[in-house]
């Protein structure tokens, strides 16, 4: 074997869509180019005296425990942590053993594509949808169909879902009800509700990726699907977005019978998560106001994302409309007519700021004439010299 042909690689590999974010990450971190592209938290955000205060009371507390395997399912101090969350913060019933701790709520999506979906299999997304799951579930051969998400009605097509329900029978439907990864859209309530209520029953399983639910401006949390859906929903969390992502601490949570079939994958996969992260973690979040930490940072993303909305409204060509986030990291921007984002990511490296092209997000070759802009990893100085920098990078290719 020498040459890249001869090697048997797995048929699989030809549904899988050749990632953008290779060429994302290697333009954006060029000196001098502000990055609006990536999905990164603020660093400065980062607890690092915090961390490091965990990190030394469990080494001396318990040294060799932490430096030894563990179980599958997870850190149980951890997962009772998260389940009393739940009720303290929503109102739900969880049960510590139906939450498995994993390598970041990432690792749901292979996991449970894994054990749900078989080739040929319906699978339904939003649209646009998360890039990250388009690319882990196309490993496992279904037919991805989208839901397009109506920016009026705050939530997807409702009246499509139902279809795509009653006639393809999908084994999955997955969405981000709160500050949707890429578009920042958050459902409505009535939503909510409404989606339950077409799933109820059905052959299919909600997946509801919960990255940003505590990442709301407002601090008011947003009632979940699973609240009306329980049976029916598999619900993931993660700590990236509100302690560290490096730690690599997510969850999943889901009716049993799911959760014995997801810990038998997740032992095959890598036995089991990170036990030194899941310890710290909980020491952390045990001695510390996380509940502050998380409403500062918020509203620092809150006070980012207005300005970049303003920015917008006030500075960009007519024709250019944006979507407006709740919460979370991202927004979705449209260009003017005319204007190719791919165009406008090379044009605007070259004047020294970094956009995400819309495209990869829609599985149906869409979102040419679309950008997600993030919010949360550069500061405001920062925010408003980029967005004239692209403001006049548009101009240029009207």
């Amino acid at each position: 074997m020498g040459d890249s042909g001869s090697y048997r690689f797995s048929k699989r590999l030809s549904h899988v869509p050749v990632s953008f974010l290779g060429e994302l990450f290697r333009v954006s971190s060029e000196p001098g180019v502000i990055s609006l592209a990536g999905g990164l938290p603020d660093a400065e955000r980062f607890d690092v005296e915090g961390i490091k205060k965990a990190t030394e009371d469990v080494f001396a507390q318990e040294g060799k425990t932490v430096l030894q395997y563990t179980t599958t399912d997870g850190y149980l101090p951890l997962r009772t942590y998260i389940a009393q969350r739940y009720r303290s913060r929503l109102g739900l019933n969880a049960d510590p053993n139906d939450i498995q701790i994993v390598n970041g709520s990432q690792q749901c999506l292979d996991l449970l594509a894994k054990i749900l979906i078989n080739p040929g299999d319906h699978v339904l997304m939003e649209r646009p949808g998360y890039l990250g799951a388009i690319e882990a579930f196309s490993y496992y051969e279904p037919v991805i169909d989208s839901v397009q998400t109506l920016d009026d009605s705050a939530g997807p097509d409702l009246e499509v879902l139902q279809k795509r329900v009653a006639i393809d029978n999908p084994a999955l439907w997955y969405g981000i009800p709160n500050s949707q990864n890429p578009s920042g859209i958050t459902w409505s309530s009535d939503v909510r509700k409404d989606v339950a209520d077409i799933l109820v029953g059905s052959g299919t399983l909600l997946y509801e990726d919960d990255a940003f639910g505590e990442l709301f401006f407002n601090g008011r949390p947003r009632a979940p699907v699973k609240k009306w859906l329980p049976h029916q929903t598999v619900m993931t969390g993660s700590f990236s977005k509100t302690i560290s992502p490096g730690l690599r601490c997510g969850w999943i949570w889901a009716p049993h019978p799911v959760i014995e079939e997801f810990n038998r994958a997740k032992q095959a996969s890598d036995l089991h998560s990170n036990l030194l992260s899941q310890m710290v973690l909980t020491r952390y979040l045990e001695t510390n106001d996380v509940d502050q930490r998380i409403r500062e940072t918020a509203k620092i993303y809150g006070d980012r994302c207005h300005l970049m909305e303003e920015i917008i409204d006030d500075q960009f060509p007519p024709g250019t409309h944006h979507t407006s986030p709740e919460g979370g990291m991202f927004m979705m921007v449209t260009l003017p007519f005319g204007i190719d984002s791919m165009e406008l990511f090379r044009k605007g490296v070259s004047n020294g700021v970094a956009v995400m092209p819309g495209f990869p997000f829609y599985i149906d070759g869409g979102g040419r004439d679309t950008i997600r802009l993030n919010f949360s990893a550069v500061g405001l100085e920062q925010i408003s010299l980029g967005m004239e920098r692209l403001s006049q990078v548009i101009r240029t290719l009207l």
